[in-house]
């Protein structure tokens, strides 16, 4: 097989997934028919089985192209800091930047949750388990920082903080006229020292 063919068969597998991408976003799933991928892909129904068995399979694509974690992670592993509380300051600055537009993101997630069941998150999980390790090393190389928690784990909550600020952001934030515009450093100071106070501090030592 020549190279123009090659090169031609990727990009039309690029334009499918962008296509499709765009349609699920649209009318869901379900909503989606494959005549209606490859008509906005510009290709013959036949020729969308040449790339792909089935919609299902050209939905696992999406969620490998299109799932804010293959955009949030690098970015968080990027983050720099000499104690783990700079670290996790960097790293969150890091990943509201590394979202930028992103905020279609909840669709994708959502039709993945509701519509599949999250059968397909196994894939996702795969996939960006070598990152979320790498940055679940750098909590384990900080320990005596650390109260005795799993880094795994601390990690984890930490994505949690990140994507439960990010979807309240987008669901109810705009509702509530006194919302701090620096709700993040809010989050991310809960997550570092939780919503209660030093009591040893407040009581002096007593």
């Amino acid at each position: 097989m020549s190279e123009e063919i090659l090169v031609r068969g990727e990009r039309t597998y690029t334009i499918i997934v962008q296509e499709a991408h765009h349609l699920f976003l649209t009318h869901g799933f379900h909503g989606t028919s494959m005549r209606q991928i490859a008509a906005g892909a510009g290709i013959a129904l036949g020729s969308i089985y040449n790339h792909f068995p089935s919609k299902e399979d050209i939905f696992i694509a999406v969620l490998l192209e299109y799932h804010p974690l293959f955009d949030v992670l690098p970015a968080m592993n990027a983050a720099q800091g000499e104690t783990i509380e700079a670290l996790i300051r960097d790293a969150a600055s890091r990943m509201v930047a590394g979202m930028g537009d992103r905020m279609d993101f909840l669709n994708i997630v959502f039709i993945e949750l509701v519509e599949f069941k999250g059968c397909h998150l196994p894939i996702i999980l795969q996939k960006m388990f070598p990152e979320l390790m790498q940055f679940a090393q750098r909590f384990g190389e900080a320990k005596a920082e650390l109260r005795p928690i799993s880094p795994p784990v601390v990690a984890r909550a930490f994505i949690g903080l990140f994507f439960s600020f990010v979807m309240t952001e987008l669901i109810i934030a705009n509702q509530l006229p006194t919302v701090q515009e620096d709700a993040f450093d809010s989050f991310v100071e809960i997550f570092l020292h939780g919503i209660l106070e030093d009591q040893s501090a407040a009581g002096g030592g007593a």
